[in-house]
């Protein structure tokens, strides 16, 4: 028989199994929202465990919190950055609050490890309190906007920048190599004049080079971060010294050069730079679609098609045409293209959803 621990919060009690991390806001968070089984991803709680370490050292550095307590906090947030108990992040992205469950999910998780590490029983929070002591000097107003600037930061910066510079040196690459092909220039897909094939591919890695340079404008946004705004931007019970404080630390751990928003309300009212970023990868997704239309459209025959170029064969095109080969890279590539134009969308509609001093749709931009 599954053994349970029960918890009490401000609405009453809340039965839970033994061996769980998370508390009673996120169980009624995950019995209120089993709406696609879909969480926040990896890089988002590794954001959270990366913010609730830089608080726990600001907040220590400044006498809030035992030496005791903070170094149980750092060690379980350290465990949350890396990985350790992801299992435990249960909330579905289709939440309420502006990322409260988030918040307190993480609050909890780090919380009831911390009192774990300590050598007390999970739930007793006299030891170490989930929104006292891991969330102090911090609110979900602040830290879930921050966690989405930082996880994104490091998303673009460590896959989409590297994929996009090697996509830009192979295009290159191709244009010497198809420097002396002469093929017909086409525009409303009629006849031009004569071009290169390996002009035309030096387009490509010229769009793909101001792509990044969108990116690039795009990243600045998202270093300035509204962590230290708390609750609507006022910065209530947090220690006038706590928002540097916790800033540097945050740079020391993650080696971004993050800064604190110039002013806290608008930081918090208006998620702006998702929506800067959202618009660049727009523009990365319609680049790759031209290509990839492009080279479905000269590689189409190859008997009554253009031809003019011959893409590898990387599995059979038809389940009744025997030797059909088709373009599927470039398909695959096409959809992924059409989803990422659709998260744009998402995240317009949610940003432009702000209502006096916060957005409560950032969980479903941070999903998007």
């Amino acid at each position: 028989m599954e053994k349970l621990r029960i918890e009490k919060d401000t609405l009453g009690r809340v039965n839970l199994p033994d061996d769980v991390y998370y508390g009673a806001q996120t169980k009624r968070a995950v019995d209120n929202f089993p709406v696609s089984g879909l969480r926040l991803p990896r890089r988002f709680i590794k954001a959270q465990g990366t913010i609730k370490l830089a608080a726990a050292r600001a907040n220590g550095s400044l006498g809030l919190l035992s030496r005791k307590m903070r170094k149980a906090i750092e060690k379980a947030s350290m465990e949350v950055m890396n990985g350790t108990h992801d299992a435990q992040f249960v909330v579905d992205v289709y939440q309420a609050g502006a990322g409260t469950s988030q918040n307190m999910n993480a609050n909890e998780v780090i919380a009831n490890r911390a009192i774990e590490l300590l050598g007390g029983d999970k739930g007793d929070y006299r030891r170490v309190h989930p929104n006292d002591h891991v969330n102090m000097a911090q609110s979900t107003n602040d830290t879930i906007p921050t966690s989405l600037y930082m996880s994104s930061v490091e998303a673009v910066r460590d896959d989409l920048v590297p994929a996009l510079k090697t996509l830009k040196a192979t295009l290159i690459t191709k244009s010497r190599e198809f420097g002396n092909i002469v093929k017909a220039g086409r525009t409303h897909l009629q006849d031009a004049v004569p071009v290169r094939l390996g002009q035309e591919f030096s387009g490509y890695a010229e769009s793909v080079n101001k792509d990044l340079l969108r990116l690039q404008n795009a990243m600045k946004s998202l270093l300035e971060i509204p962590i230290g705004g708390n609750a609507l931007g006022t910065g209530i019970n947090a220690h006038p010294r706590f928002k540097k404080c916790v800033i540097d630390e945050i740079r020391k751990i993650t080696g971004i050069n993050f800064k604190g928003s110039r002013n806290l309300f608008e930081g918090i009212q208006n998620v702006y730079p998702a929506l800067e970023l959202s618009a660049a990868l727009r523009g990365v997704a319609v680049t790759m679609t031209k290509l990839a239309n492009d080279v479905r459209l000269l590689s189409s025959g190859p008997r009554t098609g253009f031809a003019e170029i011959r893409l590898p064969a990387v599995q059979p095109g038809s389940s009744i045409m025997p030797g059909k080969v088709n373009p599927v890279m470039a398909e695959m590539l096409n959809m992924v293209c059409f989803q990422v134009m659709g998260n744009d969308t998402a995240v317009s509609c949610a940003v432009q959803a702000s209502q006096l001093e916060l957005n409560v749709m950032m969980p479903v931009i941070a999903h998007n």
